[in-house]
């Protein structure tokens, strides 16, 4: 028993001296340490650099500079110096620029903002992803500690059932059994109780790991009032979530980029015309200047046949998007019972909340009932036994009603891709 108490006593030490964070400041932290929104960041960056490479490729030509330096073993003749050297510089500016290509610069610019339109809409994804991740943690914490509250007011009670038990069989107004029976209920809530606070140790390690914290970080409490009506119908909730649920997004930026990329290939069978500028310069020093030579030109090419490989990247190109708006297609046809589910069970989470708060009040009270008429010796043992796991029952079942209402909110405002109320942010 006194080692109960130590024990006891050093975790209650322990836990006024562990940090703590709130649901907002847990948010923030894990989210950005997680591997799938740091990959989804860098997906932006890339995508943003892809669309200003479509853009400038309408304005720009692409440059290239080259040289050579080179020394022969035997004179020969140097254009650069219209003589025999045995040194040789050359050194050439080129600039080419499309003039024509088939369509396919409007095309890689349509791919281009359509995967930085699924990018953005990929960073919210996973964005909620983590903080759906998160939340999980942060409310399994406070139902674990609320249950290890229950555990240790189960102990109370029964220790406090054992001492009059005793006194009533001291006193012959109670057998044996009575005291036996009230001893292994306090031998199962004590085991009950180490059970808790190893679930709880456990989840505060839990917290601690995803926001990034050395050791075990215990959470905030959170407000325990009635959880409040969602400010949406489930029409309104399926509605948005077609039209900015981040899942829906990125699976329509999806299908538009490959209708793009489709696009792109189309465009092979079509000529395609550039304009090329060069400027060369021969000499037999490094720096060549001797003789220097332009040149302006226009190309025109028609590939008429390259083994097969235009048709392969064409049929390629329409099965990836044949595919991307099958993806689409079925997403937005499980929309619906997606949101419902998630509505749902939010709406049921939230009535079974209500109805488990009014369980734990019955049970107390029958629990203050049974206990008045054991002492008086007008009901048995059983009976206040039973009330006891009654109330523990009720009182477990009422934190993790309040836990499932909270995961579903949080499930829904996933697939929604936004807060239905403040406090998280």
């Amino acid at each position: 028993m006194m080692l109960l108490g130590l024990f006891l006593a050093v975790q209650v030490a322990a836990t006024d001296t562990m940090p703590r964070v709130t649901l907002a400041e847990a948010l923030e932290r894990a989210t950005q340490l997680d591997p799938n929104y740091v990959a989804a960041l860098g997906q932006i960056d890339n995508a943003a650099w892809g669309r200003r490479a479509a853009y400038l490729a309408f304005i720009l030509p692409s440059i290239t500079v080259q040289g050579s330096y080179q020394v022969s073993s035997s004179p020969s003749f140097n254009i650069g110096t219209g003589a025999a050297s045995k040194t040789f510089a050359f050194a050439q500016l080129t600039g080419q620029y499309e003039l024509f290509a088939g369509g396919r610069k409007f095309a890689d610019l349509a791919a281009a903002k359509a995967q930085l339109t699924g990018a953005r809409a990929g960073e919210l994804e996973a964005r909620f992803a983590a903080a759906l991740l998160t939340e999980s943690a942060y409310y399994d914490l406070v139902s674990n500690r609320e249950l290890t509250e229950v555990a240790r007011q189960r102990v109370a009670r029964a220790e406090e059932q054992l001492v009059v038990a005793r006194a009533r069989v001291l006193s012959g107004a109670a057998v044996q059994t009575d005291s036996l029976r009230l001893l292994l209920e306090l031998t199962r809530a004590r085991v009950n109780l180490l059970l808790e606070e190893s679930r709880l140790r456990v989840s505060r390690l839990t917290l601690g790991s995803l926001i990034g914290a050395a050791g075990p970080v215990d959470a905030a409490p959170l407000p325990s009032g009635p959880a409040p009506d969602l400010p949406l119908t489930l029409e309104q909730a399926v509605a948005e979530a077609l039209e900015q649920g981040p899942s829906y997004r990125v699976a329509r930026a999806s299908e538009q980029r490959a209708g793009a990329q489709l696009w792109a290939q189309r465009s092979a069978w079509l000529p395609q015309i550039g304009l090329t500028a060069n400027t060369s310069a021969f000499d037999v020093k490094v720096f060549p200047n001797a003789t220097k030579r332009s040149t302006l030109s226009i190309g025109v090419s028609l590939p008429i046949w390259d083994g097969g490989r235009r048709e392969i990247g064409l049929t390629q190109a329409r099965v990836n998007r044949n595919v991307a708006r099958a993806i689409r297609e079925d997403l937005e046809r499980s929309a619906r019972p997606d949101v419902t589910q998630a509505y749902d069970q939010y709406v049921t989470s939230r009535a079974a909340t209500d109805l488990a708060s009014q369980a734990v009040v019955v049970a107390e009270e029958n629990y203050r009932v049974q206990q008045a008429r054991y002492r008086s010796g007008a009901t048995d043992i059983l009976d206040l036994l039973e009330a006891q796991v009654n109330l523990s029952d009720a009182q477990a079942g009422l934190a993790q009603s309040r836990t499932a209402t909270r995961l579903a909110l949080a499930g829904l405002e996933a697939i929604l891709g936004r807060r239905l109320f403040t406090g998280k942010d």
